[in-house]
């Protein structure tokens, strides 16, 4: 018998039954002994156009309970090298978003002072600006790989600095970034001026624009990327509505011209080898996502990101 967690087969319990966890795995309170976890964020407070994303992490994980514990592409069998299970949600304060960011950090500072590298189910990319703070306290300054429509780097929204298109400027203004070491990529649609993008390009981050990105493999991009990090800490950021609405429509700020599924998948998979020390999963917007695709390619991101930490690949 194995000595770590395993997802519930779909011979021991049907697909449709069984818990409602991520990849239908225990569950505990905290990540206590735990190499890795799965953490939702039930958010949407910090959306800025259609709302739903606090639904993302139970539909992510209603979704998940097709998958299964071996990539057959990668090779990688987490649960026979990682102590995984799914720790919960964080309880955030719903009519309160900068109250909801003190409570994200300070639940991720939990979950770094037992050395558990968490894999988030999102809710609205706001968090990623609050687990980055906590990231910062415990490996200091982190590489960043961010998969996006929008480089979410805004001064202000309606006035406020808190919001979904924020999250980078604050973690930038916070030092929480190795600036030659961050990477945007997806970006696309419309703007306010020429020199949207070029905010990130002037403090030394790398930007990809979607169409630097059409009928190419992305293999490549990621031997360059992971040349660039090295051995730094890295956190990885996925916003869903980098891809393409054609295969992700249920997400809030949808924009024509994204990544595919495959190309997704190039760049997870290209993540092998350094050295991951959280990721996220951000934007699912159930009440757009009649059909749960969007929510089942999460959860199938989320799994991919899985077999790709430290001591995995």
């Amino acid at each position: 018998m194995s000595q770590f967690n395993q997802p519930l087969g779909g011979n021991d319990m049907p697909r449709f039954g069984g818990p409602a966890t991520m990849m239908r795995l225990p569950s505990q309170d905290t990540a206590e002994g735990l190499d890795a976890c799965f953490v939702g964020i039930p958010m949407d407070i910090g959306t800025s156009n259609r709302p739903g994303t606090r639904m993302g992490p139970r539909q992510i994980r209603d979704e998940s309970r097709m998958l299964r514990p071996f990539n057959m592409a990668t090779g990688a069998a987490p649960f026979e090298k990682l102590q995984v299970a799914d720790i919960g949600d964080v309880p955030i304060n719903t009519f309160d978003l900068k109250k909801s960011v003190e409570i994200i950090a300070d639940h991720y500072r939990g979950i770094l002072g037992h050395d558990a590298v968490p894999l988030t189910l999102g809710g609205d990319h706001t968090l990623t600006w609050p687990i980055l703070r906590a990231m910062k306290e415990k490996h200091g300054p982190v590489a960043l790989i961010h998969v996006d429509a929008h480089a979410d780097i805004n001064e202000h929204m309606f006035g406020e600095t808190v919001a979904h298109g924020c999250p980078f400027r604050r973690a930038w203004e916070e030092d929480c970034l190795i600036n030659d070491k961050v990477f945007q990529i997806g970006l696309r649609g419309t703007g306010y001026a020429p020199e949207d993008f070029d905010w990130a390009r002037d403090k030394g981050w790398t930007v990809m624009q979607a169409e630097e990105c059409w009928y190419k493999s992305m293999a490549p991009v990621m031997d360059r990327i992971r040349d660039q990090i090295g051995d730094a800490p890295v956190y990885v950021t996925y916003d869903i509505d980098s891809l393409d609405p054609a295969f992700a429509p249920g997400t809030g700020t949808v924009e024509v011209g994204g990544l595919t599924t495959i190309q997704g998948l190039e760049i997870i998979r290209g993540c092998a080898g350094l050295n991951i020390v959280g990721c996220d999963l951000v934007e699912v917007s159930p009440p757009y996502d009649p059909s749960g695709n969007t929510a089942l390619i999460g959860a199938n991101f989320l799994y991919e990101m899985l077999c790709v930490l430290p001591g995995v690949a």
